[in-house]
């Protein structure tokens, strides 16, 4: 990982310079206007989101079974990159909902169930920082609970009744005035967002690894 972390790096930051251009060339939504192309980096987000927290309980689980320290790292890092996602998609959604809805802040059942999660891995955090001894396993079945939430915030739009577009949105996003280029710019923006995950993933893992080293090094100087 460490000989492809500065390409990715590199690919990464022309992605997200170039995003901006990009997302410009996207048509107006005819109600939205403007506001509507906040979309392209809350939908991004989420995807990065989601897939942190996703991983986080995968790894989480393994921690807690085999007790792999690795494992237990990966479940640091993805939580803490989760936090950050799940705040950025949560404030870009308050925006977009403020046009869209005429509200801040409407009760939806994916909103709400998204700010549940976010709740779920902050604690996960604070457990991990505060908890004391055995708080790697507390904070580690916090993550696979954490993680078991994606989905039904996922499938809140379809099973409840919701103010929030359905799931069904992106697959006909094809079918209306300049939804291809639409549709483009997302893929484009949700592969940049994917790649940022990865990298700063690798850098936490870099950090984790390097703290362990530390430690190591002040245990055998202490003996």
């Amino acid at each position: 990982m460490r000989k492809i972390f500065l390409p990715l790096l590199v690919i990464t930051a022309a992605l997200f310079a170039y995003s901006p251009y990009y997302i410009n060339q996207a048509p107006y939504e005819s109600t939205m206007l403007l506001v509507q192309k906040i979309f392209y980096y809350h939908f991004a987000t989420w995807m990065a989101g989601a897939t942190a927290v996703i991983v986080c309980g995968v790894a989480s689980g393994y921690y807690l079974f085999k007790g792999s320290v690795v494992a237990d790292r990966v479940a640091v890092a993805t939580a803490e990159l989760g936090v950050i996602f799940g705040a950025f998609g949560l404030i870009s959604g308050t925006l977009w909902g403020r046009k869209a809805w005429g509200t801040w802040w409407a009760g939806d059942a994916r909103v709400s169930m998204a700010l549940v999660a976010e709740l779920i891995f902050i604690g996960y955090l604070l457990v991990r920082k505060y908890g004391g001894p055995g708080s790697e396993k507390l904070s580690a079945a916090m993550g696979v609970f954490g993680a078991a939430t994606a989905p039904f915030i996922y499938k809140s739009v379809d099973w409840w009744r919701t103010i929030h577009p359905k799931t069904s949105v992106m697959s006909s996003l094809n079918d209306t005035p300049g939804g291809v280029i639409m549709w483009n710019i997302v893929l484009f923006c949700t592969l940049a967002f994917m790649l940022l995950l990865t990298v700063v993933l690798a850098a936490r893992m870099r950090l984790e690894e390097l703290r362990a080293d530390l430690d190591r090094l002040y245990l055998e100087a202490e003996d």
